[in-house]
């Protein structure tokens, strides 16, 4: 959920310093073939997509109609030129023209908006060719940024009495927001009842005090702001991805999906991907051999060999996030590489900044928050981070590799 993600105003003070707090709900979606005449020709699915967008209403079932061929654009895997030399860790994304966005949902309104409408309209978009972390960035790849240059994360900083003039003295300590699931079953109109701000969390110690590190070497970093995440790209000589970058990479040439791997959740009878089963929030039922954070790889990659792609972690991108920037995107025949708008735009909260997530996490599930769907979008205050929240770097080709 993050964009399951906590999307909350300034609330009993104590979360204003870590404002993301998911409003994930339920929504009806019946989605039309784009000029596709013949609906008998195409697959009509009965499913369960759940938002995080706000003002939805939870429960509610979904219809969803594949095979809208005309409303994408189909990008293939390409070969890798002889005169490109891929960084270790690292996979090659040959760039290319593609339809971004998820599938537009009609006639389903929910207090004056449709479902998921900031991941529309479709639109199309042309990406250069870059390099992209197989996985997202483990506890050991940020240990060994942080020993070689002292960094201090956000959740290790104390919020300051002139940063929060009213939050009270004991409220003025170091900590992060973890999942702390209720042991029985509650209404999911109330988030709070499965978050919580706890003193001493941090990247170190996921789930508070007492916690540790120890066999999670190989873990996904969590705890991170966007800005500790731009720190670790800059040192590692990389950048964060760009929303089209990681949508592009994420699809793994199969533009038009519904998840990275085809149309059906589970295509041979098991999880793709580390996601939440059972019954959100109380019961996990690890299905897929988990409970909570899984190691990175150890789900089947996408088809350009991008592992945790869905599901895991959130993952920050570097763009602004703006309800509308989809409906400027799409004023143009072609956008080539865009980088998001100049400034974030959330109308449910205004005057929080936030950026881009995308991919979901352990948490999302069928039952509340599906935004690990390709092209849907998911949102956070960008100097807040959660043990659900991580992310993987890019790396711009070289020019004299690009051109030879």
């Amino acid at each position: 959920m993050s964009s399951c993600f906590f999307e909350h105003k300034k609330i009993l003070v104590l979360f204003v310093y870590f404002q993301m707090l998911f409003a994930c709900q339920s929504e009806t979606v019946v989605v039309e073939a784009n000029e596709i005449k013949n609906a008998d020709l195409l697959a009509l699915k009965k499913s369960s997509i759940i938002s995080c967008a706000a003002g939805m209403i939870p429960g509610d079932s979904v219809l969803y109609l594949q095979g809208g061929a005309t409303a994408f654009e189909p990008t293939l895997p390409h070969a890798i030129p002889e005169t490109i030399n891929i960084p270790e860790g690292m996979v090659y994304i040959p760039g290319g023209l593609f339809s971004m966005g998820a599938p537009n949902p009609t006639g389903i309104q929910h207090g004056g908006e449709e479902p998921m409408s900031d991941s529309r309209p479709i639109h199309r978009v042309s990406i250069d060719p870059f390099f992209m972390d197989t996985h997202e960035v483990t506890n050991a790849q940020f240990e060994a940024f942080v020993k070689a240059t002292g960094y201090i994360t956000i959740a290790e900083i104390a919020p300051t009495k002139e940063e929060f003039p009213l939050a009270p003295p004991e409220m003025l300590k170091a900590g992060s927001v973890v999942f702390s699931p209720p042991v029985e079953a509650v209404d999911l109109n109330n988030y709070l009842q499965w978050w919580n701000f706890t003193h001493g969390a941090n990247w170190r110690q996921p789930l508070g005090p007492g916690s540790n590190l120890q066999g999670k070497a190989n873990h996904p970093v969590v705890h991170i702001a966007w800005e500790d995440a731009a720190a670790y790209a800059k040192w590692a000589g990389k950048k964060l991805p760009t929303e089209a970058e990681w949508e592009f990479a994420a699809r793994g040439g199969l533009t038009g999906n519904m998840y990275a791997w085809g149309n059906t959740f589970k295509p041979v009878g098991k999880p793709m991907a580390n996601t939440f089963q059972g019954k959100f929030p109380n019961m996990d039922s690890q299905v897929d051999g988990f409970a909570g954070i899984a190691p990175v790889k150890q789900f089947a990659p996408n088809k350009y060999g991008l592992y945790d792609i869905t599901g895991n972690v959130w993952e920050w991108c570097s763009d602004w996030y703006d309800v509308q920037y989809y409906q400027e995107l799409a004023k143009n025949p072609v956008s080539a590489n865009p980088t998001g708008p100049n400034k974030s735009n959330d109308p449910t909260e205004p005057g929080t900044e936030k950026k881009v997530q995308r991919g979901g996490s352990f948490l999302c599930t069928d039952e509340y928050c599906t935004r690990y769907m390709m092209g849907t979008r998911g949102r956070g205050d960008w100097r807040t981070g959660t043990n659900h929240v991580g992310f993987r770097c890019v790396k711009t080709i070289p020019t004299q590799q690009a051109t030879n």
